[in-house]
């Protein structure tokens, strides 16, 4: 992942200025995680890191991976691909996205980059970890190194556990939004003893707890799962609003997806005095928002506002 370390800017801690923080004194930071660099953003330049010099030490010329149609994974590992010099595949959620990728923002930016697709049925993602799946990808493309949904396993966690740094001690709270955990895995590892560590996952239900405990030890977290706004990539006309504002007031791009829900939830639990006063939160923002594009042609075709990009 050498070349992509002359991208890299430094990240910093933003401080929130709102009246409901003043009112309740609890301070809100956000670690600008999206600014990290101009072409993968956030938590999939640290998952990608470690996963790509490992592809490299092993002398793989190619990597594989999965995804949906709007995946930021899916863009990142393309991007990295190609300025490593290696061949990407991109395997989609959706055969009927076969014949109208071309229309998709995401797919279209992950092939401008090299990668090429294979669109399979959902009946068939959902055997994506089977053997007899493995096998036909090895006919169809050869020998490959072979990353995850979503980029979480033990390099990807290793890569997020380098996200806090030891100024960040200072917080008492830190957030997250959760996808598949491996960000949440690495955060928890290298949080302090007396830091509270908060996921937010963007799926209803709690059922990635048992994910995020195959990559962590600590005991000193949770996830919160009041603000998934209906499930994975759901949204309504208040969250839509209230990123807007965010943006426009504050200068802080968010996701629908992720950060936007995270942002919003840890305001609301300010709100109804979940925490303490004095209290100290860092959020971090994980980026994802080349996916901004494909919403708002969602919310387009449903006649709803939309986000400003």
């Amino acid at each position: 992942m050498e070349p992509l370390s002359q991208g890299v800017v430094l990240v910093t801690n933003q401080k929130i200025y709102l009246p409901l923080l003043e009112k309740k004194k609890v301070e809100l930071h956000i670690k600008r995680e999206d600014l990290i660099h101009p072409q993968i953003s956030g938590n999939k330049y640290r998952k990608l890191k470690y996963n790509l010099l490992k592809a490299k030490e092993l002398k793989y010329d190619a990597i594989l991976t999965f995804g949906g149609a709007y995946s930021n994974h899916i863009v990142a590992t393309a991007y990295a691909g190609k300025v490593n010099g290696m061949k990407t595949v991109g395997v989609i959620r959706g055969e009927e996205l076969r014949d109208s990728w071309t229309s998709n923002p995401t797919l279209s930016a992950a092939n401008k980059q090299g990668m090429k697709f294979k669109f399979v049925s959902r009946a068939d993602y959902r055997k994506k970890e089977t053997e007899a799946f493995y096998d036909d990808l090895k006919a169809e493309f050869g020998n490959f190194y072979m990353v995850p949904e979503g980029g979480t396993n033990k390099l990807a966690v290793k890569g997020c556990e380098e996200i806090l740094t030891p100024t960040d001690s200072e917080f008492d709270v830190i957030c997250c939004a959760v996808g598949t955990g491996g960000t949440l895995a690495g955060i928890i590892n290298s949080a302090t003893p007396n830091q509270r560590v908060i996921g937010f996952p963007a799926l209803k239900g709690d059922f990635l707890k048992k994910d995020i405990c195959k990559f962590v030890e600590n005991g000193n977290w949770d996830l919160c799962t009041d603000y998934h706004f209906g499930g994975y990539a759901r949204v309504d006309e208040s969250l839509i609003s209230f990123i807007n504002e965010m943006n426009q007031n504050l200068g802080i791009p968010l996701d629908p997806v992720y950060t936007g829900k995270m942002i919003y939830g840890i305001l609301d639990m300010i709100t109804n005095d979940y925490f303490k006063p004095k209290t100290k939160i860092l959020a971090i923002h994980t980026g994802g928002l080349q996916g901004i594009a494909g919403m708002n042609l969602y919310l387009k075709s449903k006649n709803l506002p939309i986000i400003d990009i």
